[in-house]
Order: C-alpha cells, then sequence, then structure tokens
C-alpha cells in the first residue's frame, strides 16, 4: 500500500475510533445525568404466583425500568391456577422479562447494588423458578442478594410515592391473601387478624365461575373480581339477602368460605327457578354479582373498623393523622375502596392506596421493598448463604389472641352496661341502592 494511501487509512481509523469513543461518552454522561450520583439500583423478580414481574429502581423509588408478564388468559381457560403450568410460564418467561427491564434502564447487571426476588409466601413451583433465576444472576455477577416476604412488599409499596411514618395500620386483600396487620418497620409488623378459611379474591372468582361469567359478552377477557365488579354496576344489591360472615366473633379475623357457599345456593334456587342449566347466564346475574360484592365490603370493612377500635385503644397507631394503607389485588376494587372510605372517615383515618397497577403482583414492589431493606442495611446476602423459598410462612409477631381477649373484656363491660367499644358495624345501609358510586 502506498504510504499517503496507508496513512489516510490510519487517520480515518483514528477518526473512527475517536468517534466511537465520543459516543460511548455521550451514552455515558447521559446516564450519569438521569441518576443522582451514587445512587444505587435494585433489580426486583417477582414470581409468587402467577405473574412473572420484573423491575429496576433507584433509591429514590423512580421506575427505570419494568416488565410483567401476565398468565391471566391461559388460567382463565383452565377455570383456575395450575401450579405446574405457572411454573412452565414463569420459566418461559423470567430471562426475558429480566432483561426487558435491564434494557430500558440502559445498564448493565453489573451495575446492580442488589436483586431482590419473592422467596415466600406463595406458590411452592413458582417461588422456585424465581429463586433458582435470581440466584444463577447473583453468582454470574456477583450481585448482593435481598429475599423479600411477598406481604410485606404489598404493604410498603404506598411509601414509594408517598411519606407514610411508621406506624401505620394495613390491610392486604388478594387472591390469596387477607389480613390486617400494624406495620411498625420496614420487617417489624403486628398481626391483627387474618382469614380463617380462603381469601376474598378467591371467594369472588369462584363466584364469577359458578356464575359462568366467561360465557358473558362483556366479561369473556377479565378475571373473576373485574367481572363480578363490572356486573355490579349495574345491579341491585338489595334483590339478594347474604348474611354477613362472622357476626357473632368479636375479633380481627375473616371468613368468607361460609359466605360463598350461601351464594352458591342462591344461584342454584335462582337456576331451578328461571329453567336455567348450570352453566348459562342467570338473567339477575347483575343483582347477584351486587349483592356478593357489597357482603365481601361490607364484611372486610367491619373487620378492618374492629381493628381500629383495638388500635386506638392500646396506642398503636399515633395520635395525630393515623392511617389505614389498603393494598393487594382486592384492593384495586373501586366498590371495597369506597366502603373503606366510610370506615376512614368515621374514624379519622387517612385511607391510602397504591395506583391500581401496583395494587396487584408485580416486580416493583418486590424492587421497592429491596431498595427500603437496602439502606437500612438489613437482610442483605450473597450466593454463599443458604436461601430457600418458603411457601407457607407467618407474617409479622401475631397477636390476635390479645386482641381477641382485649374484645371479650369490652364484650363483658357491655353486659354491665359501661362498654365504650362499638362491637356491631352497621351494615352500610346507607350506601347506594346500586353498586355504584
Amino acid at each position: 500500500m502506498p504510504l499517503m494511501a496507508m496513512n489516510t487509512f490510519v487517520l480515518n481509523a483514528m477518526c473512527g475510533s475517536s468517534r466511537s469513543m465520543l459516543r460511548r461518552n455521550v451514552i455515558l454522561c447521559k446516564r450519569a445525568n438521569t441518576r443522582p450520583f451514587g445512587s444505587r439500583l435494585v433489580l426486583g423478580v417477582e414470581t409468587s404466583c402467577d405473574d412473572t414481574g420484573a423491575a429496576v429502581l433507584d433509591e429514590t423509588g423512580r421506575i427505570l425500568g419494568e416488565s410483567l408478564h401476565s398468565q391471566k388468559e391461559v388460567h382463565l381457560k383452565t377455570g383456575g391456577i395450575i401450579p405446574t403450568v405457572a411454573q412452565r410460564l414463569h420459566r418461559e418467561n423470567i430471562a426475558r422479562v429480566v432483561q426487558e427491564a435491564l434494557d430500558q434502564t440502559g445498564i448493565s447487571p453489573r451495575e446492580l447494588s442488589a436483586v431482590a426476588t419473592t422467596v415466600k409466601p406463595g406458590l411452592a413451583l413458582s417461588l422456585g423458578v424465581g429463586l433458582e433465576f435470581s440466584l444463577n444472576f447473583i453468582r454470574q455477577h456477583q450481585t448482593p442478594f435481598i429475599p423479600i416476604h411477598h406481604m410485606e412488599a404489598h404493604a410498603l409499596t404506598v411509601r414509594m410515592s408517598q411519606s407514610v411514618p411508621f406506624p401505620f395500620l394495613v390491610l392486604l386483600v388478594s387472591g390469596g391473601h387477607c389480613l390486617l396487620a400494624v406495620a411498625r418497620d420496614i420487617d417489624d409488623f403486628l398481626l391483627l387478624g387474618q382469614t380463617l378459611d380462603e381469601a376474598p379474591g378467591d371467594t369472588l372468582d369462584k363466584v364469577a365461575r359458578r356464575l359462568s361469567l366467561l360465557k358473558h359478552t362483556r366479561c369473556s377477557m377479565l378475571s373473576g373480581g373485574q367481572a363480578i365488579e363490572l356486573l355490579a354496576r349495574d345491579g341491585d344489591r338489595q334483590k339478594f339477602h347474604f348474611k354477613s360472615p362472622m357476626g357473632q366473633q368479636f375479633d380481627c379475623n375473616f371468613s368468607f368460605a361460609g359466605f360463598r357457599n350461601q351464594v352458591t345456593q342462591a344461584i342454584r334456587k335462582k337456576e331451578e327457578e328461571e329453567g336455567v342449566q348450570q352453566g348459562e347466564i342467570l338473567s339477575c346475574v347483575s343483582d347477584i354479582a351486587a349483592t356478593a360484592q357489597h357482603t365481601v365490603a361490607s364484611h372486610i370493612a367491619k373487620r378492618t373498623h374492629r381493628a381500629i377500635l383495638f388500635c386506638k385503644a392500646r396506642g398503636l397507631l399515633p395520635q395525630s393523622d393515623p392511617s389505614l394503607v389498603v393494598s393487594g389485588g382486592v384492593a384495586s376494587n373501586q366498590y371495597i375502596r369506597k366502603t373503606l372510605e366510610i370506615v376512614t372517615d368515621a374514624t379519622g383515618l387517612h385511607l391510602l392506596c397504591p395506583p391500581s397497577k401496583l395494587c396487584t403482583d408485580n416486580g416493583v414492589m418486590i424492587a421497592w421493598n429491596g431498595v427500603e431493606k437496602l439502606r437500612e442495611g438489613r437482610g442483605i446476602m450473597t450466593h454463599r448463604d443458604q436461601i430457600r423459598y418458603e411457601p407457607k410462612t407467618p407474617f409479622g409477631v401475631d397477636i390476635t389472641a390479645q386482641e381477641i381477649n382485649a374484645a371479650a373484656g369490652s364484650n363483658n363491660q357491655g353486659r354491665n352496661g359501661t362498654t365504650t367499644e362499638t362491637h356491631n358495624l352497621t351494615e352500610y345501609k346507607y350506601l347506594p341502592n346500586k353498586s355504584h358510586f
């Protein structure tokens, strides 16, 4: 090659290399300008049930990247979640979901400060997929690991967008859980009550399946709870009467199985009256939906009211500006929220809920719980530690016995005419007859 041509080639190569380095520096500068200096980043991974979620958050709670794969359509067709199917779908999608969340941030895995993953409670096969993936990830990239309690993450999600100081009362309502607790710190909870049988989301899903709402033209792509809420808007909740659960038990626990049996009997009776076969749509389906939704909302409200009274009597909540945080998938039901507003307005609490899209399972809430633990230096582990998933695990310190004893004492006082505690909250009959607001 002639000397002049060689010089030109070398010069062009150097210029190309310089342009490439310049572009790289610009990208790095842009990245540096989009997050605070020294800000730590946490990847959250969620696979506790039937949603595969991942998200990257910085220490301020800013969502830098997120991805979610829902299995809802698959499970709607099978009439419920089949654990082996959920496991397979998690395995097929988890790598893609995590990579999508990372790609949106423009960072490499080595830049993460920690990986936070749901390890309890949940479906064993689903939890195993998330934990296995995360352990391989942290081994490969030498990243600290933070195991997350799914219900604690739900309880604290609201703190990502609002200033909610401890302590506060929390109500977690979903397809798998229903509980009341006092949140005293990021890993310190007092359990006041929980469901004794099934969760409200599961109950509404089963009622929807018994009503064959998947065959309803307006509900074919909705979950059971969503279908009930939609049809209830046009229904009359006074056309049917279902006895409110646990009317004579003065504690903060919940029960929904007996109520569901009442609904099943009412549906069977109407099918006989209308000459309708099981699997066909009843003419009064909206009225049944409205009454079922109202009964669930009323039961939840009554137990929450009892928990508020107990907390106030025991000084478990601050005297000024106490809060009730409601989270979990069922918390997105607007009728239930409105019913709880009646309770908080009457008792002087602030009702706080995360955005609806963060009430259901997602990677954002897991990452945020990881951020809060990383800040405090709590629960941080490495790939060399023994880390296991726990399908069933307690939530906080159970003080339900104290609550029951307090209720019994107060009830005895009532017989002597000196009680100061309201045991039986009204049936919320002052709610509108129609199930919408």
